[in-house]
């Protein structure tokens, strides 16, 4: 297959290597608004280099990544849609609610296969718990605790553009949440906290933060999430439930030690960040888009499923800010001027 790939920042290098560790992939073709970075990294890998996106489009890909900063999803998703050429997303698909909107209902219309980077739909632990839940495994679940704890923050010049912490950090947690129980979240009441570097709070943000969700059954949900967790990078789901209990990320690189005499566990070694927790899980999910482009299955993440993510995000945002609950009722999902 030849791929193209834009943005080779953090993430999009990452993606870049993994392509082209991945056999299926015959040619990689990268792009980015430094030009110098993308020759670098297609030095390092043996790719083609594209001076933009439209130019890469053209050149006859059988897929197209992108992984470019949050502002360039929207706009180079509709390029790419707009050429017809099956597209992988790095989430979110847009910085607003009504830009997701808009493309959901762009890539429904157009029937361009569009697959969003949620990884960890592709994570061994998680799907052994969809597995757990649908099978009735552990009865009826009560309570469910989401965590997404990074070890340090990001760059300062990253969270003014990031969408605040819940639409950055906890919509991985949102968007799993619903592929593993197969529920949908009906309320949201949110907080946050700054305890660390000024730049959250200059930016209307926070470092910390923490949701009670209440799903469409009556599970309730309680998500945390984290900026600073000095004992290493933590993202792990419990779920309780009538006859048993699951937990996901609870294995020997758990950040956090026992304060109980004689417990060796955790043994180690710790996991410092996102990448690292989920290697196996972008292979599996870039080996799926490859599927998706080749038509041999249909996307397992779509705009819709990152669309409704995206509604929980907001309405944590609301929450926090308005500081009361936030049915999800209350957040669009369609434009309301369809129909008009």
């Amino acid at each position: 297959m030849r791929i193209g790939l834009a943005g080779v920042g953090r993430i999009g290098a990452f993606h870049a290597r993994t392509l082209a560790d991945l056999g299926f992939v015959d040619e990689l073709v990268v792009t980015d608004a430094d030009l110098e970075t993308a020759k670098a990294v297609a030095d390092e890998l043996g790719a083609e280099v594209a001076p933009d996106a439209e130019t890469l489009l053209a050149s006859g890909v059988d897929g197209f990544v992108i992984a470019t900063a949050t502002p360039g999803h929207a706009p180079l998703l509709r390029l790419s849609v707009a050429a017809g050429v099956p597209t992988f997303c790095e989430k979110p698909v847009a910085a607003t609610l009504e830009e997701t909107i808009a493309l959901a209902a762009l890539v429904a219309d157009a029937g361009v296969p569009v697959h969003v980077g949620f990884q960890r739909r592709f994570d061994a632990g998680y799907r052994r718990a969809r597995r757990a839940v649908e099978s009735g495994e552990l009865g009826f679940v009560h309570t469910i605790r989401a965590n997404t704890h990074d070890q340090a923050p990001p760059h300062a010049s990253y969270i003014p553009v990031s969408g605040g912490i819940f639409r950055d950090c906890n919509v991985h947690d949102f968007d799993i949440l619903r592929f593993v129980t197969g529920r949908e979240v009906a309320t949201a009441y949110a907080t946050g906290a700054n305890k660390g570097a000024d730049f959250f709070a200059a930016a209307g943000d926070v470092d910390t933060g923490a949701a009670l969700l209440t799903l469409d059954d009556g599970t309730i949900v309680m998500v945390s999430s984290a900026r600073y967790n000095g004992g290493g990078h933590d993202v792990r789901m419990e779920i309780f439930g009538e006859k048993g209990t699951i937990a996901v990320g609870l294995d020997h690189s758990l950040a956090m030690r026992s304060a109980e005499d004689d417990v060796d566990f955790p043994r180690g070694p710790r996991k410092w960040s996102f990448m690292e927790r989920f290697l196996p899980a972008y292979r599996a999910e870039l080996t799926a888009f490859a599927d998706v482009a080749r038509g041999l299955r249909p996307s397992s993440c779509t705009v819709r499923d990152a669309l409704e993510a995206f509604r929980i995000a907001e309405a944590c945002e609301r929450s926090r800010a308005e500081r009361r609950p936030v049915a999800l009722a209350e957040i669009r999902s369609t434009d309301e001027t369809e129909g008009i």
